[in-house]
């Protein structure tokens, strides 16, 4: 582990903000590292609002630690889970924002037949079924849907999370995780 300079953060470097508090102006700097290229960070900071711990998390704030348990010991222990993709935090903070996603996927997710992950249902199905070499024309013999229907839906996939074509989904959603 070795402190670097703004020109040498890199996707691999894993930033370090402290702060009194989770707030605006802290978040404001997590943008401003990430700019530079850093997309994992450990924060030392008390969180108090659900929706900046949410956001903290979409930039990349992947491990969390109140001041009082920043000692050395335990920051090197979430720098290495930070820089292996992992994530820790206090259970009290895990609990909220396990609760803002649940809320988040009841409210506004679910309502549009959406998953936390962004995918319907159906779409999980379809790339799963072109993942096993399915051709259009059996993936609606196999769901009982039109051609077109399947063209639409793998099409909504590929525009909405900006892929190439079907396998360019299919991997990604290997990849993801996702199927």
């Amino acid at each position: 582990m070795a402190v670097v300079s703004a020109e040498e953060v890199d996707s691999g470097t894993v930033g370090v903000i402290a702060a009194t508090a989770l707030d605006d102006a802290t978040i404001d700097l997590i943008k401003d590292v990430r700019a530079l290229g850093c997309r994992q960070f450990v924060l030392i900071s008390s969180v108090e609002q659900d929706m900046t711990l949410m956001h903290a998390v979409e930039l990349g704030v992947c491990a969390v630690a109140g001041r009082a348990e920043a000692t050395a010991t335990r920051l090197v222990q979430l720098l290495r889970v930070a820089a292996e993709g992992e994530a820790t935090m206090p259970a009290n903070v895990l609990g909220r924002l396990l609760k803002h996603v649940s809320r988040l996927q009841h409210d506004v997710l679910a309502p549009q037949g959406l998953n936390v992950v962004g995918l319907s249902d159906r779409e999980t199905e379809m790339l799963r079924l072109v993942s096993r070499g399915m051709s259009t024309r059996e993936i609606a013999g196999e769901l009982n849907y039109s051609e077109r229907t399947v063209k639409n839906v793998l099409h909504g996939v590929t525009t909405r999370f900006q892929l190439r074509n079907r396998s360019h989904a299919v991997a990604y959603a290997l990849h993801e995780g996702l199927i």
